[in-house]
């Protein structure tokens, strides 16, 4: 179902968010994540003025992360800042994300490790959608689903029930696609 049709307006900015998961031939797996702002007309900044249709931002975070959704490499690259010379100098504190689990504390830990003037607004911003990006990546790669009615042997639910409003134990997705696992609701 698409969005209400909108009132007439104009296009002034657009921020784009792209990642890319690899699996590497070592085991590892790769997330590629980039964040590009464009504003359509000329700006100026304190840097000087940017012409319309050219990167405000154009930033680039690699994990590198295990099969156990650890990140053991990181790195950050800014091809485009409003502050050359100042925004790109932040890149190597991103080597404070190795350790992390993007499945246990990944946000706090990034909060604790690089808000603020420890780090890059936007690279933090673009670091918090990982942990779902990971889960897309090894979705029926590295983690089954278990997607279906077929037998399923494994005696703990999987992983995706309850974790979104669709897939809640109780609701009529898991009757229909994980019947094994739908909760029954018992009327109090």
């Amino acid at each position: 179902m698409p969005l209400s049709s909108p009132v007439p307006r104009a296009l002034r900015h657009t921020r784009a968010i792209e990642i890319e998961a690899f699996a590497r031939d070592d085991g590892l797996w790769d997330l590629d994540a980039r964040i590009t702002d464009v504003k359509v007309r000329d700006v100026t900044l304190a840097s000087g003025v940017r012409s319309g249709g050219t990167y405000l931002h154009n930033l680039h975070l690699r994990i590198t992360i295990n099969r156990e959704l650890t990140i053991v490499d990181a790195e950050a690259a800014s091809d485009a800042v409003p502050y050359p010379g100042y925004c790109d100098t932040i890149a190597p504190a991103y080597k404070k994300l190795i350790g992390l689990s993007l499945m246990k504390g990944f946000r706090l830990g990034v909060k604790e490790r690089l808000s603020g003037v420890l780090g890059c607004t936007h690279l933090n911003e673009l670091a918090q959608i990982l942990p779902t990006a990971a889960i897309q990546a090894y979705a029926n790669d590295v983690i089954q689903t278990r997607d279906g009615a077929g037998h399923d042997p494994l005696p703990d639910k999987p992983f995706q029930i309850d974790k979104c409003h669709a897939l809640r134990a109780e609701g009529p997705a898991v009757a229909v696609y994980y019947p094994r696992w739908v909760a029954k609701v018992v009327p109090g």
